[in-house]
């Protein structure tokens, strides 16, 4: 058994994490409601984006933009990943990167070759250590993001899918549900997929009336669509990441006062028996005696 000065310090040690651990905690719980105010502001626009994109990806204008065209079978795809900068947000990045680990072994298998947007301090490491063709990145984004430092990196991937050199768009980012569960996602970009669910089948074909015209008003559209889409991303993923984060450290801060408990009995019964001992010498020295 360990002595009782040992244990001690090993109480000490424990109860400084826990103190750093509940710290780590009340911040996250505090950008947490933020994160999601901001997140959830956005929801609505983004969905309501979705809804016109997948609109036009079904109707017949006099002028198909690049976005809305379906290609043939892809021989090079481009790949977002959506992380965290920072650590200790229980298996956030993890769910992610090994989704997207999936997917690229999956494209490999079929010759298809990858290009990847690195978001995130954390997906930048995991993709260099993989290898990647790695062709924009951006890190430091802080607690609350802004659109300006994202459109530059991801504008390396729209330019390279109107030039041909990719054929279809994929993300890779947490989805948050809720305080207690974060789903990693993938999501198909580009082209715009004209998927509807049962109730916006139509028998007859969606259309608008476009001015200036058709061309002008699209491409500034569909632009502002994958910049929203992608905004959106990143929000989720702020959220997600706090809300995890906060479960982690308040579950680091409850195994630490477990430990301390058993640290701290593991300490009384050291000094106990300590006592007992002095006892039984003084006792067999005053037998002695």
């Amino acid at each position: 058994m360990a002595g009782s000065k040992e244990i001690r310090n090993k109480i000490k040690s424990v109860q400084s994490t826990r103190k750093i651990t509940k710290a780590m905690e009340m911040v996250a719980a505090s950008k947490m409601k933020k994160a999601q105010e901001r997140m959830r502001a956005t929801r609505p626009y983004v969905a309501r984006m979705l809804t016109i994109a997948r609109h036009l990806a079904h109707a017949n204008p006099e002028y198909r933009h690049p976005f809305l065209v379906p290609r043939p079978e892809p021989r090079n795809v481009g790949l977002i990943v959506v992380t965290s900068d920072k650590g200790l947000c229980g298996g956030l990045n993890t769910n992610v990167l090994r989704l997207a680990l999936n997917s690229i072994k999956a494209w490999q298998a079929r010759n298809v070759g990858i290009q990847v947007t690195a978001i995130g301090n954390k997906g930048l490491g995991f993709m260099q250590r993989l290898n990647a063709t790695i062709v924009s990145e951006v890190t430091g984004l802080g607690d609350r993001p802004h659109i300006d430092r994202l459109i530059g990196p991801v504008k390396v991937q729209l330019d390279a899918y109107m030039d041909g050199k990719i054929d279809e768009l994929h993300i890779i980012a947490t989805r948050f549900e809720n305080t207690m569960k974060q789903t990693a996602e993938q999501t198909q970009i580009l082209p715009i997929a004209d998927n509807f669910g049962e109730m916006e089948k139509r028998d007859y074909p969606w259309d608008y009336i476009y001015e200036p015209d058709a061309r002008t008003v699209l491409e500034g559209l569909l632009m502002r669509y994958i910049e929203a889409v992608i905004f959106q991303a990143i929000n989720e993923n702020m959220a997600s990441e706090q809300s995890a984060r906060m479960v982690a450290m308040k579950a680091a801060s409850d195994n630490a006062g477990t430990i301390i408990d058993e640290l701290q009995l593991i300490f009384n019964k050291s000094r106990q028996a300590a006592i007992t001992k002095e006892l039984s010498e003084i006792v067999a020295g005053a037998a002695a005696v």
